[in-house]
C-alpha cells in the first residue's frame, strides 16, 4: 500500500523522541505525551502517511 519514505537517521530520531514521549506519560502522566506512540510507530515501519501525502522522502536514492 504505502512505500518505505524514511531514511535511517529520520526512523532512529522518530522513535528515540517516541520513546522519550512514552517515558514522560509514564513517570509524568501526561497524557499528550502518548502522542508518542506514534513516532515510534512510523519509525519502525519507515513508512509516514504524512510525508506521502506532501511527496516527501527521506530515503537515500538507490543507484542502479
Amino acid at each position: 500500500m504505502f512505500k518505505v519514505n524514511e531514511g535511517t537517521a529520520d526512523r532512529v530520531v522518530r522513535v528515540v523522541v517516541g520513546v522519550g514521549l512514552v517515558y514522560l506519560a509514564l513517570t509524568k502522566g501526561w497524557l499528550w505525551a502518548w502522542i508518542g506512540v506514534v513516532p515510534i510507530l512510523t519509525g519502525a515501519t519507515g513508512i509516514c502517511p504524512l510525508y506521502s501525502l506532501f511527496g516527501i522522502n527521506t530515503c537515500g536514492t538507490k543507484k542502479a
